[in-house]
């Protein structure tokens, strides 16, 4: 049996179709003074049946891509490509690949059809106009013309979008690097020539997550509660020493759609080392315990409070909280191996001085090189401080609720596998 298009979704594609060409319009001719001639001729060229036609010619004239070209050079005239990121062969570094199905595809070509782009982004239940044309949708078909051939040919052009543009080719002012996949160096066949293309859709993510990191109203209210010192769901992220690079200069839509978007704002984050300031650090003399200095530490006691007041009050015993404190107690361990890194910048030996009074656990953990990390094996002092942290997690909630062995258990456990997993990085 024929199928026959759903008039009510025809209708609501009509009016998404006419709404979208309206407010294109009316943005146009604001621009111009009532008695301009230039108006009915506008006014022509937005009848739906005039742009739309217009529009299937013109689409060729862009591309969707998640790999661009132009970013690498203005004037490089290769191929950009588009890989649905779960297609893409996953790894454990971040990439394209990790975007899953929720990315923004990008389209480069001439900027002055990037509306027809904007035009196939609209969204109709769930779905954009170009993935409606992809699949042929009837209800769309008959929205776009009264004549089935026409509308079929207007369908196949906008699907065309996501093709690529003729055969794969690069250019000269690409970038090109010789990698090696084979042993001998010396060996012009052991390398492949490689030719790096921009992540767009991956920067455009990393873009709106900084964008919210940074300028979002729930980040300024964890900023104001991390200053007050007080609770709050979402995590404070800093970014230090972000660098901003323009991408097209006055005219970042020459590069693509998702750079206009962003302002040609192209953020790099730093890639150097940390720089310990050695000069601050001093031996553990006269106290008997490290967790005596490390709890004082800004950082530390900053994150002491807020669980407090966490569990001050009184949030359901569900799996939630339970990773919330998890997620606390951990970081908790990452500022004692911060800590640890500190003391080992120190000269060997500091913990022989007659004034350290530190357990010969604490002394081996935090100078290995020393006469008393002799007296005691590697691993069971790297136990007794994952113990000695443990009892002191427990005397940061003592007053709050009881703590005893299970608590003291459990933190000795994830201590021991941050320990672990912080030696498995440094060998």
């Amino acid at each position: 049996m024929p199928t026959y298009p759903d008039l009510g979704r025809v209708a609501s594609l009509q009016s998404l179709i006419e709404q979208f060409l309206s407010e294109r319009l009316n943005g146009k001719l604001e621009k111009l003074a009532p008695d301009d001639p230039k108006r009915t001729e506008l006014q022509a060229q937005f009848i739906p049946s005039t742009w739309l036609d217009d529009a299937a010619r013109r689409v060729v004239q862009i591309q969707a891509v998640t790999h661009s070209l132009k970013p690498i050079h203005p004037d490089a005239k290769g191929s950009s490509v588009y890989r649905e990121p779960g297609t893409l062969h996953p790894s454990a570094a971040v990439g394209t690949h990790s975007l899953g199905k929720a990315f923004a595809a990008d389209v480069v070509g001439n900027a002055a059809a990037l509306d027809v782009y904007k035009f196939l982004k609209l969204s109709h239940e769930g779905h954009s106009l170009l993935e409606l044309a992809i699949q042929g949708d009837a209800d769309l078909a008959a929205a776009l013309h009264d004549n089935a051939v026409v509308a079929q040919q207007w369908m196949a052009a906008f699907a065309s979008l996501a093709e690529a543009r003729g055969a794969v080719s690069s250019h000269t002012n690409a970038k090109q690097l010789y990698w090696l996949v084979g042993r001998d160096a010396h060996d012009d066949g052991a390398f492949h020539l490689l030719a790096p293309l921009y992540p767009t859709s991956l920067v455009h993510r990393v873009y709106q997550q900084l964008q919210d990191d940074r300028f979002s109203d729930d980040a300024k209210a964890a900023r104001a509660a991390r200053k007050a010192g007080a609770y709050h769901a979402r995590p404070v992220r800093e970014y230090p020493q972000l660098a901003i690079q323009k991408l097209g200069g006055t005219k970042p839509q020459n590069i693509s759609q998702l750079n206009s978007e962003r302002r040609g704002d192209n953020c790099l984050l730093a890639s150097i080392p940390p720089i310990w300031k050695s000069e601050d650090v001093r031996p553990l003399l006269r106290v008997s315990s490290l967790f005596k200095v490390y709890g004082r530490r800004r950082a530390v006691a900053q994150q002491v409070r807020a669980l407090r007041l966490f569990l001050q009050g009184n949030p359901p015993q569900n799996e939630p909280t339970h990773r919330q404190v998890r997620e606390w107690v951990q970081s908790f361990v990452d500022e004692l191996v911060l800590f640890q890194a500190e003391l080992l910048t120190l000269a060997p030996g500091w913990s022989q001085e007659n004034d350290c009074l530190l357990s010969a656990a604490q002394c081996a953990w935090l100078d290995p090189d020393g006469q008393a990390a002799g007296a005691i094996d590697q691993d069971d002092a790297t136990g007794a401080m994952a113990a000695d942290f443990a009892r002191w997690v427990n005397a940061q909630l003592s007053d709050l609720f009881t703590v005893g062995d299970p608590e003291f258990l459990y933190w000795r456990k994830l201590a021991r596998e941050q320990f672990a997993a912080y030696e498995r990085e440094a060998a």
